[in-house]
């Protein structure tokens, strides 16, 4: 259970950083030292996590749901982030997602060529893998959501 401890802080903190700490405790009326203890690896503070209504708040300011993303791959529970076009119904149709699918699984593709090329995998590459990889997953949404509605 130490790695799901690891795993929950590492998003903790970099949930925090994505706000900024200062805008973070303007947030949350949390100071610096709180903010710290939730994503502190020190053994003092282990059993120590953020509280639910701080994530909330946090993420809502946030460029991505670091902390519920998180919690969700622990549960083996996919969600679906997508900050293209909130409040918006998907445009184009079927035809146009088959070709976005297209396009973005060959650009993963080709990040993953560039990240194998030297056998090691670094962490920004990873992080560029793992973008791509959500914004295929975001056009195959797409596709779902146009194929239910020709099928309605």
């Amino acid at each position: 259970m130490a790695t799901a401890r690891t795993y929950l802080k590492r998003h903790t903190e970099a949930l925090v950083k994505d706000v900024g700490i200062e805008v973070a405790c303007e947030i949350t009326g949390k100071s610096k030292a709180t903010l710290g203890r939730y994503y502190s690896d020190h053994p003092e503070h282990a059993d120590r996590f953020i509280p639910v209504d701080v994530v909330s708040q946090l993420e809502a300011k946030a460029s991505y749901p670091h902390v519920t993303s998180a919690l969700a791959e622990l549960q083996k529970i996919t969600i679906s982030f997508d900050d293209r076009r909130p409040n918006a119904t998907p445009s184009g149709g079927v035809n146009s997602d088959v070709i976005a699918l297209s396009q973005r699984f060959a650009m993963l593709m080709g990040e993953y060529q560039q990240a194998i090329e030297d056998n090691i995998i670094t962490v920004n590459e990873a992080k560029r893998l793992l973008r791509e990889t959500v914004m295929l997953q975001q056009v195959l949404i797409d596709m779902k959501l146009h194929l239910e509605e020709e099928g309605a």
